[in-house]
């Protein structure tokens, strides 16, 4: 890392507010609806970032994750700024993550009131993300395209603006139940997958 790189990043190390002040952050402002309300969410909607087919200005996609302005990127000292601070490091993060070790990247699942994994705000989180710029997205969406399947472990705890199961209501049966209590134990592969997937395309556009 340059001398210039690192100290911007302990200046916004110095900035940042923990991951726990930010999920009581976001959890003060719902009513302003920012596009994830919890830390599972959050920690979704960045690695869409990170793995996604284009890549985003901060503005284009934090914007919408805080529900801030673009305004609040020019002002420290600030709640809103801690907080874009917060999210960029936990960005970083994920990036360093999965460009250095994928293997050790795992998603910040939490637990239903059974004990089981919850997936589903982690994978609306990602959902959301993808929505920013679903076009660009749109190949994998094809049930068509041999890849689609890379994203079914996320999709299938996603739900509409309906709160409608975002793939369709799903079998019934055991084996189904099975099935999707344990799909996000492939999460952490296919979020590599995806970003192997789309690097080629995703630097070709930045040229």
């Amino acid at each position: 890392m340059s001398p210039r790189r690192h100290k911007a990043a302990s200046s916004m190390a110095s900035a940042a507010m923990s991951l726990a002040e930010l999920e009581r952050w976001l959890q003060d402002r719902v009513d302003r609806h920012p596009a994830a309300t919890s830390i599972p969410m959050l920690d979704g909607y960045t690695a869409a970032i990170v793995a996604g087919p284009v890549s985003m200005s901060p503005l284009d996609w934090i914007c919408p994750l805080l529900a801030i302005d673009a305004d609040a990127f020019n002002h420290g000292g600030t709640p809103e700024f801690a907080a874009i601070s917060a999210v960029a490091l936990h960005h970083n993060d994920i990036s360093n993550t999965l460009s250095t070790a994928p293997d050790r990247f795992e998603p910040m699942h939490r637990r239903d009131p059974s004990g089981n994994i919850d997936a589903h705000p982690w994978c609306q989180g990602f959902y959301a993300a993808m929505r920013l710029r679903l076009s660009a997205w749109a190949p994998l969406l094809d049930v068509n395209n041999v890849n689609h399947g890379l994203l079914l472990p996320i999709l299938l705890h996603c739900r509409d603006d309906q709160a409608r199961p975002l793939l369709g209501p799903p079998r019934s049966g055991r084996k189904t139940e099975d099935f999707l209590r344990n799909a996000y134990l492939d999460i952490p592969a296919v979020v590599e997958a995806l970003r192997q997937h789309w690097m080629p395309i995703r630097y070709a556009r930045d040229r």
